[in-house]
């Protein structure tokens, strides 16, 4: 594994007697702490996981980046994106795991829970800034790659996309390796993305896939 780049706000300290990445910021999730410092657990974090394989996120932190993250659920991963970027505009789509979500932005002024579905930009376009820097997606369902595509409106020019494609949602059936491949062909498209890197999760999560990619 390559030294992974880190953002601004992010740091590898020892907790709990291991060297783990670290953000500082309430806990969510029961993960263990060090202070104001909380461990970033790559096993429960598919962007922890691209940090922690060396991946080049683009995620530079500081108050002046501008998230959107697609899939929010309980605000296991958002959270620590609140605790070191800008306004991170959060959209989940169920009730329940909504709920968690609330109570993690409870402590973070820059965390904006949206209960929305990611499937529908234009149900949450009128609040999210329309030149966001990343675009964060980590949705279960089928259609990742269109998902992305209909979401690049929010995105600058010189953004990124952080896309955890879950091959099990799209197809429980087939080769992981083959939907991997289709959403890479998806999103590369004359309008779409312009994939930068890509890398398996398997050392954190079962056939999933990380990309890395730009708005062409």
């Amino acid at each position: 594994m390559s030294e992974p780049v880190l953002p601004e706000g992010v740091e590898r300290r020892s907790i709990d007697g291991n060297e783990r990445l670290a953000t500082r910021g309430e806990p969510v999730y029961g993960e263990p702490t060090d202070g104001e410092w909380r461990a970033w657990n790559p096993n429960r974090s598919k962007l922890g996981a691209m940090l922690e394989l060396g991946m080049d996120t683009g995620l530079e932190g500081g108050d002046d980046e501008t998230v959107l993250y697609l899939g929010a659920a309980s605000g296991t991963t958002v959270s620590h994106v609140a605790d070191f970027a800008g306004p991170t505009y959060a959209v989940e789509f169920a009730a329940r795991p909504a709920r968690d979500l609330l109570e993690a932005a409870d402590s973070r002024p820059r965390l904006f829970p949206l209960l929305k579905d990611a499937r529908k930009p234009e149900s949450y376009a009128h609040v999210v800034e329309s030149d966001v820097d990343v675009l964060i997606q980590d949705v279960a369902t089928r259609g990742q790659a269109r998902v992305a595509l209909e979401n690049k409106r929010f995105l600058a020019e010189d953004g990124r996309l952080l896309l955890a494609v879950k091959a099990r949602s799209e197809d429980v059936t087939r080769d992981p390796g083959e939907i991997f491949a289709e959403v890479r062909d998806a999103l590369s498209v004359a309008d779409g993305y312009e994939i930068l890197e890509s890398e398996r999760l398997e050392a954190y999560h079962a056939d999933h896939l990380g990309i890395v990619a730009r708005p062409r």
